[in-house]
């Protein structure tokens, strides 16, 4: 296998679970102080290095930050002194679900405060690292819409079909203002918008719901990329350098059955409705031909392994089908809880392990073995140089 320039030091990258939202119960959540992130940030970092890993998603969270209109980034000193020591490319997550309380998403306020926020994110951020300088504004439009919009499991707990399409509306408006606002302070600023692939099918017993499962997967799936393209309301300022960077989320749980109410039903392994990754990410490249990532991938509680080697003999298909794609986000880098039971999801390449009130990384064997695996198959490194920024990034060709 060859190599040419990426826009990525590493293939792989990784990240850090960095929701705050206010949960069901009016409660605001917090999963970067919930891991321990923001006590270890020195030792995931130092961690990520060993494994190779020179990129992470990296969460500022907006509603903690942002005091009405002036702004206390010290809590992402100890990450940016972490990411300075080992010498990791950060992507800043600049809304992972949760905005300011006092915020009416649905307002122009909302959108203003935002940018000024996106802003002096990058103002601050910038002289402290060195560049390049990614960004990803709203994490997940579509599936924030749904949780927030149509599901109300997290604010503005909206629970209508047409407060979803609303609310996307508006973060849609938001984050093209917050792209805008970032190159003012860094014009060559990339952007990775995130959101997941899905493919949704009709149950056996209902061929009347074929139509409305086809327009999840190939219409409403895209619409927030779309409009951040450019190609669907197009008054609002999308274009092609807005959205940029297509990261594609990929879970299991994203391949589902059609339910008229609440969340899709996910399809068992074995369901034989299940598409290849492969194809899913033809469908993004075809409709964008924009660069690409995997934004999220990782197997739940066991199968790591088999997972990541679905995944990577996946990816590499598509990019000997001519697909851009140049990096897959093993994430989370360490465990988070499942939002609703607060069960930890051993999804991580660490586990967290209590020893008195501090959670201890320790390393889940199996997926680190098959990343090491991976690594020495496509020739990358297995732990980083001195300075991974002193060449270009690498990502794989086709086999000759």
């Amino acid at each position: 296998m060859t190599k040419r320039p990426g826009i990525f030091p590493t293939f792989f990258i990784s990240g850090f679970e960095c929701s705050t939202f206010l949960w069901k119960d009016k409660k605001r959540r917090n999963l970067i102080a919930e891991t321990q992130h923001d006590r270890f940030a020195a030792k995931d970092y130092a961690l990520l290095r060993d494994l190779g890993i020179a990129v992470s998603r990296e969460g500022i969270s907006w509603p903690m930050v942002d005091k009405n209109g002036s702004y206390d980034f010290s809590s992402i000193d100890p990450m940016i002194e972490a990411m300075q020591q080992q010498k990791i490319l950060p992507v800043w997550d600049l809304c992972h679900y949760g905005y300011p309380d006092d915020l009416d998403p649905f307002s122009d306020a909302f959108i203003q405060r935002f940018a000024d926020y996106c802003k002096a994110v990058a103002e601050y951020v910038t002289p402290k690292l060195p560049g390049p300088y990614f960004f990803t504004p709203i994490n997940e439009i579509t599936f924030f819409s749904f949780c927030g919009g149509e599901w109300g499991w997290v604010a503005p707990y909206r629970n209508t079909r047409e407060d979803r399409y609303k609310l996307r509306l508006a973060l849609c408006k938001a984050a093209i203002a917050g792209v805008k606002a970032i190159r003012q302070v860094v014009p060559d600023a990339r952007m990775i918008n995130i959101d997941p692939l899905v493919q949704v099918v009709a149950p056996h017993n209902r061929p009347d719901q074929k139509q409305a499962a086809w327009h999840e997967t190939y219409v409403d799936t895209f619409l927030a990329w779309d409009i951040l393209y450019g190609k669907e309301h197009p008054e609002l300022g999308g274009s092609p350098d807005i959205l940029d960077i297509v990261g594609a989320n990929n879970y299991s749980f994203g391949q589902m059955e059609y339910r008229e109410q609440g969340p899709h039903e996910a399809l068992p392994p074995d369901d034989d409705r299940i598409k290849p990754l492969c194809d899913l990410l033809h469908l993004v490249w075809e409709r964008y031909k924009r660069p690409m990532i995997i934004g999220e991938t990782s197997g739940m509680k066991e199968g790591w392994e088999d997972w990541l080697r679905d995944v990577m003999d996946e990816s590499l298909a598509a990019v000997e089908a001519g697909i851009d794609l140049h990096g897959i986000c093993l994430f989370p880098a360490v465990d988070m809880p499942d939002w609703h039971t607060n069960e930890w999801l051993h999804n991580g390449l660490f586990d967290l392990e209590a020893e008195g009130e501090l959670l201890q990384r320790k390393e889940c064997v199996p997926y680190v073995a098959e990343l090491r695996r991976w690594q020495k198959e496509l020739n990358r490194v297995t732990a980083l140089d001195q300075d991974p920024f002193s060449g270009q990034g690498q990502m794989v060709e086709p086999f000759q």
